[in-house]
């Protein structure tokens, strides 16, 4: 590696993560420091990590908020550090992203997007995936909302620019048995506190989903849809389509399929709003629209590098629902290809693979 330019410095919060540390202190090696927060851990987690290199703060944040821990281990990133790296502790970097990140980084630079693995397929494929930016500027910034907090800029005059660091990629692996229990009542201080943001909005009404509490998750989407600030298409299509969940979880399937309908024609370039329509359609016994919809999905070709892109949307569910409406209607031909399609595309699925067997066996008589 060229000789580094900028100090770079990763700072993190962790609890009972031991698992984690070795992992992750191996990826973050290529920093010059590594700060951590350690919220109160109760296995070896401070001992592993100090021992790794680390730098361990131990501190209890109470009441508990996200932003605070947040805003409490970037106090412990040295004044003159030039870049700024937040991670988790079941986050992983690809080998050379510091490189690829000086690459991308000026002096003048504010933040760094980069690409952000959020979760990975049971076979080990790509989940959801979008472009991140929680690689900043020493000074100037401070974490906002007590849970899916963001970067705020409080500093004089504008932030530095943002630049897009190519090459550098970070894996999320969370730990599956860790509990979100803490989520709901943290979005619903977040709200109370800015009733007029639209991001806590749209997050506190999926959350509501999520619990199936129908009402609370309609009436709290409705509120966001109706803000000013709610704008940007792709989570208003999220909200309605949250929002269609709800009305079919109560039973209430024609609303559902309108709100459905709402969705797609807030942005008929995202396949969500279509697969989640043919899932109702299935359900419903509908495969001629299952069919209508599968296929609008499928035109789609480019995923956009947003969140709110789902996995499932861009893996074998679209051709799976459309195998099985294929079949319903008596096309076995094109049911077997729509069903080869989708084990293509999740090889170590069994059902799937038991789908192509019986249409192959149809087919041949």
């Amino acid at each position: 590696m060229a000789q580094s330019q900028y100090k770079v410095c990763v700072y993190a919060i962790c609890k009972n993560e031991e698992r984690f540390v070795d992992r992750w202190m191996d990826s973050m090696s290529e920093a010059d420091r590594v700060v951590v927060l350690d919220t109160g851990s109760t296995d070896g987690t401070v001992e592993r990590l100090r021992g790794r290199g680390a730098e361990v703060t131990v501190e209890t944040i109470s009441p508990w908020r996200f932003d605070t821990a947040r805003n409490r281990s970037m106090e412990l990133v040295p004044e003159d550090t030039d870049i700024c790296v937040c991670t988790d502790l079941d986050e992983e970097f690809h080998p050379g992203w510091r490189e690829a990140l000086e690459a991308a980084w000026m002096p003048v630079a504010g933040q760094a997007l980069y690409r952000y693995t959020w979760s990975f397929n049971p076979d080990g494929s790509e989940g959801v995936v979008f472009w991140y930016e929680k690689i900043h500027s020493r000074h100037g910034w401070r974490w906002t909302h007590p849970v899916h907090e963001i970067l705020q800029w409080t500093g004089e005059g504008a932030p530095g620019p943002k630049v897009t660091a190519r090459g550098v990629q970070l894996d999320h692996h969370p730990d599956p048995a860790k509990s979100r229990g803490q989520y709901l009542p943290l979005l619903e201080l977040s709200v109370k506190e800015d009733p007029t943001d639209d991001r806590n909005l749209h997050y506190l009404g999926r959350e509501y989903m999520f619990h199936r509490r129908w009402d609370d998750c309609i009436r709290t989407l409705l509120r966001h849809l109706a803000l000013p600030t709610a704008t940007w298409p792709p989570e208003r299509c999220a909200s309605m389509r949250y929002i269609a969940r709800a009305c079919a979880g109560k039973g209430a399937y024609q609303i559902a399929r309108d709100w459905y309908l709402r969705a797609i024609a807030e942005a008929p370039y995202l396949r969500e709003p279509y697969i989640d329509l043919a899932n109702l359609l299935y359900e419903r016994g509908e495969w001629d629209g299952v069919l209508y919809f599968t296929g609008c999905a499928l035109a789609i070709q480019e995923r956009p590098n947003i969140y709110i892109s789902e996995a499932a949307s861009w893996g074998s569910l679209p051709y799976d629902l459309r195998a099985i409406a294929l079949h319903r209607t008596g096309r076995v031909a094109e049911a077997l290809e729509a069903a080869r399609a989708a084990l293509a595309l999740e090889p170590g699925n069994e059902r799937l693979r038991g789908n192509v067997e019986l249409l192959e066996r149809e087919a041949a008589g």
